[in-house]
């Protein structure tokens, strides 16, 4: 049996107040609280992006370091900095620029989970 891989993606990590993290994503990212389960410590919001997830479990420390980077396109990479400028979110140095490929911007949630947004230079 071949292996066949779905339509949807969720990107999972840990945080230590769940319910701050909801507003978090919320408001910065723009998601949507799909559902939270409390008494297994996990929640689901809808990001913008069809098919993409986001979970969110409840832990007491959140590892820092290594894991995977969320990067998330977005068609105009200054205004997504201004928008996380306006939230007060930090972010590593500023957007970084390959020409004719992409332009990255690398930010945290409060828990220190990075994420980037991204913005091709490359012709469709």
């Amino acid at each position: 049996m071949a292996l066949k891989i779905g339509s949807e993606l969720t990107c999972s990590m840990g945080v230590k107040d769940m319910t701050a993290s909801i507003a978090w994503y919320e408001r910065v990212m723009l998601c949507e609280l799909l559902y939270r389960a409390d008494e297994i410590g996990w929640c689901e919001l809808k990001t913008p992006m069809a098919g993409v997830n986001i979970g969110l479990s409840q832990v007491e420390e959140v590892a820092q370091g290594g894991g995977a980077t969320n990067v998330f396109e977005v068609a105009d990479i200054d205004a997504a900095k201004a928008h996380l400028d306006a939230e007060g979110v930090r972010q590593d140095g500023g957007i970084q620029h390959i020409p004719g490929l992409v332009k990255l911007l690398t930010f945290y949630d409060p828990d220190g989970n990075a994420f980037m947004f991204s913005q091709s230079e490359m012709a469709a």
